[in-house]
């Protein structure tokens, strides 16, 4: 990462709530060829969450404590802030010496941005305002959230105008909160109603939504220059599994999540004369 940091944009897209099973289920059935192309093998690494909710989750991504992989470590993680002792800060990590990563990303001359899409990134009210307050620039509307059913192309749209605004030479570290499989998602199903509810199957139809724009978003930060992605599960949810039904519990399928990060090349420079 100390080659990436400094040369490349960089994104980090959470797909909040998203679980494992249902993404590399798609994956493996072509239903998000947007996003299968830049997956590493075409597949998601399966990965073990930080927290069992937004809030928790994101506390410990923004420290550096990406998703971790789902075997025995310690795993080498690709930021981390300088503490003495830490068993996964390795050759290749981005040490800072601020306490998360957005500060000590921005102490590097990088804009970060943040375009919120959850309750907890809303800027409502003093919890809602805790996670977007470590950016220097934090957008949130209600389009954004979780009841709106186009929330991540109006999401898109607010990042395409984020990077038409900055100054080419400047480099960019843009956070986007993905709302769109959050609860209620009934309505990314083909002649759903409200009263059909949530389920597993209105999950993979959300996804399957995002997908349908995420290529809009790629095609942005990597516009100036390349663009090093995270693509990655916050924690999972339940949908009636063992008799649980949503997250902030400890089951598998809220525990386990899917992950990848990639590089999306920057724009093509003509050779010279």
């Amino acid at each position: 990462m100390n080659k990436i940091v400094g040369s490349h944009d960089l994104l980090l897209v959470t797909l909040d709530t998203l679980r494992y099973d249902v993404a590399a289920e798609l994956a493996a059935a072509g239903r998000i060829p947007n996003l299968a192309r830049h997956l590493p093998g075409g597949r998601w690494e399966r990965r073990h969450a930080p927290g069992s909710f937004t809030y928790a989750s994101h506390q410990a991504i923004f420290a550096g404590f990406l998703p971790t992989p789902a075997c025995q470590g310690p795993h080498p993680r690709l930021f981390a802030a300088r503490f003495a002792g830490s068993e996964s800060t390795a050759d290749g990590t981005f040490v800072h010496d601020t306490p998360d990563l957005v500060s000590g990303l921005a102490a590097e001359g990088y804009r970060t941005v943040c375009v919120g899409g959850v309750g907890f990134f809303n800027g409502q009210g003093p919890l809602g305002s805790v996670l977007p307050g470590l950016f220097q620039e934090s957008h949130w509307e209600p389009e954004f959230g979780v009841t709106s059913p186009t929330s991540f192309a109006s999401q898109v749209t607010r990042a395409e105008e984020i990077v038409a605004g900055l100054p080419p030479e400047q480099r960019l570290f843009l956070f986007l909160n993905v709302s769109a499989l959050h609860q209620p998602n009934w309505f990314h199903l083909p002649d759903a109603t409200r009263e059909s509810g949530d389920t597993r199957d209105s999950h993979a139809a959300a996804l399957e939504y995002v997908d349908r724009h995420i290529g809009r978003l790629l095609a942005a930060m990597s516009s100036r220059r390349p663009c090093f992605a995270i693509v990655c599960s916050d924690h999972g949810t339940a949908y009636g599994e063992d008799g649980f039904s949503g997250h902030r519990l400890g089951h598998e399928v809220v525990w386990t999540v899917p992950y990848a990060h990639f590089v999306v090349d920057g724009p093509r420079r003509e050779a010279a004369a």
